[in-house]
């Protein structure tokens, strides 16, 4: 099994979400020049369409989105799954307290030392242990 493809399948769908929830928000897409926001999310479904074809490569765009989303729709950003900022790193950990990015570093290390023993590693079920501490 290949825990990393899980790893990334699961952000996968976590930005895959964000992205119809901005696409369903026509009050949120009107505060913005149409054109504008219309290159926003084709970048946007870009970035879906590469991790989609397992090109983990282009996490620089990753950023910019999310990043952009902050900027563009202030009022939803509180809908970005902190899973994402983790994920792209970069710029997005600007948006992290330095506790949260503490907590995500310790779920790296788990997850590494899960991979290194070909062991499977759950992400989603890790962190909300982690935070139920």
């Amino acid at each position: 099994m290949n825990n990393t493809l899980g790893y990334h399948d699961y952000h996968l769908a976590l930005l895959q979400s964000l992205y119809d929830t901005i696409r369903t928000q026509s009050a949120l897409l009107e505060q913005l020049p149409e054109e504008s926001n219309e290159l926003f999310m084709e970048r946007f479904n870009e970035l879906l369409n590469q991790l989609q074809q397992g090109n983990h490569d282009d996490m620089y765009l990753g950023q910019d989105i999310l990043c952009q989303i902050i900027a563009r729709y202030p009022q939803i950003a509180h809908l970005i799954p902190r899973d994402l900022l983790w994920y792209f790193g970069g710029d997005c950990l600007h948006f992290m307290p330095d506790e949260e990015i503490a907590q995500y570093q310790l779920l790296d290390e788990h997850r590494a030392e899960a991979e290194a023993r070909g062991e499977p590693f759950d992400w989603e079920q890790a962190r909300q242990l982690l935070q139920a501490r």
